[in-house]
C-alpha cells in the first residue's frame, strides 16, 4: 500500500495529534463500516481474538487495507490476543451468593455436583489466602483451600454469578504462563497476515514480552508488541515492562478490579509519563465512551476522560464495545475526534517529555536540535525521513508543538506510526530527496502553503536504519 496520490486535501492544522483505535465487531463487520470508521478518524483497527474466526480476520484485514488505500491514510492493525481465559464456565440460570457462603470451583466441572465450572484450571495457580474476584469484581471471595483440583473460597459479599463472566486473581502469580495454546495458534496465524501490532494480554513481567518477541522473530514476524497493563503484577513491574515493550495499553477494565479503582487514574498517568520517557507509545483503553453503546452522545464524564488522556500526553485512545457492538460506532469515533481536537487547541495540553539526564545518544541530540530549531523559526512542520520509524518516534516523544510528517519507504513503518502522537506518515520510494519531494507534494495539495517553513531530519544514506544525521530548514515556494 502506498498513499502517494490519494490523501484528502486537509490543511495541516486540521490534523489531530492524539490517535484513535477502533475495535471491529458485529456492529462494524463490513467493508462499508470499516471504511466509515477510518474516514471518521480511526487511525488503528483492533481485532479482538477472543472472538471470531481466522477466516473472518482475513476478510477484515483485507477491508482495512482496501479502505486505507482508498482514503490515502496508513492504518495500524492490532491483533489483540485473548490470553488466559479466566472465566466462569457454562451453567443454567443465575447462582445467588451470600456473604460468608462457601463456594467450590473446578475446571470444566458439572454444577450438578455442587462445583461451579470454570474455563481455566485455577487450582494450578491460585493459593490459600489469595483473593478471587468473580463477575468482573461484583462478587469478591477469598480462597480457603485448594485440594484435588477444586478451589474452595468464602464469599465476602452478596451477589450473583452468571455463566462465562470474568474472574480476576489479583494476588496470583501466573509464573510466565500467560500465552495459551489458542494464543500460540493465533500468533502463528497473525505472522502470515498483514498485522502491525500484537497486543499481549495479562502481562505480569518484562519476561512475558521477551518470550513473545522471541516467538514472533522465530516466525519471521515484524509486528511490534503492545503490553496490556491489566494486572496488579504488571503495575508492580511497570517500568521494566514499558522499557521492553514497543507500546503499552492501559486496559482499565480489569485493572480497576485487580487494583483499587481509585488508583487507576494515577497508574494511567504514571504509564503515560514512562511512555514519554522511554519513547514508547501509550494507548488508553476501556469504557472511554461506553454510554455510546446505546446512546447517540457520550456523558460529560466520558468527554472529560478522553480530553484528559489527550491533555496528559497519551498517544492514542481506544474504543471497544462502542464500535464493536454499539448502536453508534461511527458517531463514537466522530465524537472522540471532536473531543481530541478541542482538547489539543487548549493551552493546557501536555508539554515536553521528561528530560532523561543520562540519555546522551546521537538520536536524542538530533531530536532535541530538530525541535529547538522548529520552535525558534516557528516551523509549520517537522519532516522526518525514517526507515524503521525510530526518528519520528523519538521526535514525537518530546511532544513538539508542530506536526511531524514522516516519510518512509516501508508500508509497515507507516502503518505502525499511525498510532504515534502527532505523526502523519507518507510512503515514498527510497530517494536522497524524498523529504523535499514530499514537501513539494504537500505544497501542491495545499496541505502546506507558500511561505511555510519546515525543518527536515534525514540521512546521507536514505533507506538505512539509524543514519539520520542531517537537519535542514526549507521555505516552501
Amino acid at each position: 500500500m502506498s498513499n502517494t496520490n490519494h490523501n484528502p486535501v486537509v490543511p495541516i492544522e486540521a490534523y489531530k495529534k492524539t490517535k484513535i483505535v477502533a475495535t471491529v465487531g458485529p456492529a462494524t463487520n463490513s467493508y462499508v463500516q470499516i471504511e466509515a470508521l477510518i474516514a471518521a478518524g480511526a487511525n488503528g483497527i483492533r481485532l479482538n481474538f477472543s472472538h471470531g474466526t481466522h477466516e473472518e480476520r482475513i476478510e477484515q484485514i483485507k477491508w482495512v487495507r482496501k479502505a486505507s488505500k482508498k482514503l490515502g491514510k496508513p492504518v495500524a492493525i492490532i491483533q489483540d490476543l485473548q490470553g488466559p481465559k479466566v472465566r466462569l464456565g457454562d451453567f443454567d440460570d443465575v447462582i445467588p451468593v451470600r456473604t460468608g457462603q462457601s463456594l467450590r470451583f473446578g475446571y470444566k466441572a458439572d454444577l450438578k455436583t455442587g462445583v461451579i465450572p470454570t474455563q481455566y484450571d485455577l487450582s494450578k495457580k491460585i493459593k490459600r489466602g489469595e483473593r478471587l474476584y468473580l463477575f468482573d469484581g461484583k462478587v469478591r471471595t477469598t480462597v480457603t483451600s485448594v485440594k484435588d483440583g477444586i478451589v474452595h473460597a468464602r464469599a465476602e459479599n452478596d451477589g450473583v454469578l452468571i455463566k462465562r463472566k470474568g474472574m480476576n486473581l489479583p494476588d496470583t502469580d501466573f509464573g510466565g504462563d500467560i500465552i495459551t495454546q489458542k494464543d500460540k495458534e493465533d500468533i502463528v496465524f497473525g505472522s502470515t497476515q498483514d498485522i502491525d501490532y500484537v497486543a499481549l494480554s495479562f502481562v505480569q513481567t518484562a519476561d512475558d514480552i521477551v518470550h513473545l518477541r522471541r516467538r514472533l522473530r522465530n516466525l519471521g514476524s515484524n509486528a511490534k508488541i503492545i503490553a496490556k497493563i491489566e494486572t496488579k503484577a504488571a503495575v508492580s513491574n511497570i517500568e521494566p515492562i514499558v522499557k521492553e515493550s514497543d507500546a503499552v495499553m492501559i486496559a482499565r477494565g480489569d485493572l480497576a478490579v485487580e487494583t483499587p479503582p481509585e488508583s487507576v487514574p494515577i497508574v494511567q498517568r504514571q504509564i503515560i509519563r514512562l511512555g514519554l520517557q522511554y519513547s514508547k507509545p501509550t494507548i488508553v483503553a476501556t469504557q472511554m465512551m461506553a454510554s455510546m453503546v446505546d446512546m447517540p452522545e457520550p456523558t460529560r464524564a466520558e468527554v472529560s476522560d478522553v480530553a484528559t488522556a489527550a491533555i496528559t500526553g497519551a498517544d492514542a485512545v481506544m474504543l471497544s464495545d462502542e464500535t464493536a457492538n454499539g448502536k453508534y460506532p461511527i458517531e463514537a469515533v466522530k465524537f472522540m475526534k471532536r473531543t481530541i481536537r478541542y482538547a489539543e487547541s487548549s493551552d493546557l495540553i501536555f508539554g515536553r517529555k521528561l528530560n532523561n539526564q543520562h540519555d546522551h545518544s546521537r538520536q536524542t541530540a538530533i531530536t532535541k536540535s530538530v525541535i529547538a530549531l522548529a520552535d525558534n523559526i516557528d516551523a509549520r512542520a517537522i519532516v522526518a525521513e525514517t526507515k524503521s520509524g525510530a526518528t519520528a518516534l523519538s521526535i514525537s516523544s518530546h511532544r513538539p508543538s508542530t506536526i511531524i510528517i514522516a516519510v518512509t519507504s516501508e508500508d509497515r513503518t507507516a502503518q505502525q506510526l499511525a498510532l504515534v502522537h502527532g505523526v502523519k506518515s507518507y510512503v515514498r520510494p527510497v530517494d536522497r530527496h524524498a523529504a523535499s519531494k514530499l514537501t513539494d507534494w504537500l505544497r501542491q495539495h495545499r496541505i502546506l502553503k507558500k511561505g511555510d517553513l519546515v525543518v527536515t531530519a534525514s540521512g546521507k544514506q536514505p533507506g538505512v536504519v539509524g543514519t539520520t544525521d542531517t537537519i535542514k530548514v526549507r521555505m516552501l515556494e
